[in-house]
């Protein structure tokens, strides 16, 4: 497993809104529950790439799943996994995938895994509200189980500089969700945010039992929409 120490990659620290020259006292602030809100890239800041994964093989949707990300609700030792902490590059994790996928009489379609991040869609309602939880204060992060040779299509997706302070890469720091180390470096990497005040979102079940084990608070996105007002509600509890 590679070393956290690259643990992320840290963007345009806000500084403190005021300046010398300030005259006036700023209006004081309500009391707020949280400090930090923590995203999850695809599925929640874009469309799911789940179906079209479904489709990579010549079985049902659920049994290619099971072939070519194994149990996505735990952190294991099965090739995807790996392939997420950066153990092995996407080459060996073929391999290793279609052997698996021929123990079970399957063939998988690795191509369909190329075009992945191009049929994805921008979600814009939620890439909007990150960008107003920036302007109320709010530190935010991006926190997400990816794979190091896609790095540079997915990063040029979204203006991550403008709206996040800390990327988090799982293939980058060796950690994957649900591991609830990532979720807690993260908030180091945030200046040492405590995980009671900081929320996660993410479209999978398994990363948010794992968030809540952090000690955040956290919500499962079913859509763009849903998300924003989930957020909203949790930040205004």
């Amino acid at each position: 497993m590679d070393t956290p120490i690259r643990a992320a990659h840290r963007i345009g620290r806000r500084s403190p809104v005021g300046t010398l020259g300030d005259v006036t006292s700023p209006e004081p602030q309500p009391a707020r529950r949280f400090d930090a809100v923590l995203f999850d890239f695809t599925g929640v800041l874009t469309s799911s790439p789940w179906e079209a994964m479904g489709k990579a093989g010549d079985a049902d949707h659920d049994a290619v799943l099971e072939v070519l990300v194994g149990p996505y609700h735990e952190d294991t030792d099965h090739p995807w996994h790996r392939l997420e902490r950066g153990e092995l590059a996407i080459l060996e994790f073929v391999t290793e995938v279609e052997l698996l996928a021929a123990e079970k009489g399957m063939t998988l379609d690795m191509n369909t895994l190329k075009t992945l991040l191009g049929g994805l869609e921008l979600h814009d309602a939620v890439i909007d509200r990150i960008r107003g939880l920036r302007q109320e204060g709010y530190l935010t992060a991006l926190v997400t189980n990816n794979v190091r040779e896609g790095s540079s299509h997915w990063r040029a997706m979204v203006p991550l500089d403008e709206l996040f302070d800390v990327v988090v890469d799982s293939s980058e720091v060796g950690m994957r969700k649900p591991n609830p180390a990532i979720y807690l470096h993260t908030l180091a990497e945030l200046g040492g945010v405590a995980p009671e005040r900081a929320v996660f979102l993410d479209d999978q079940p398994g990363n948010v039992v794992g968030a809540e084990r952090a000690g955040l608070t956290a919500i499962l996105v079913t859509g763009a929409d849903q998300a924003v007002a989930a957020l909203d509600e949790v930040l205004a509890g």
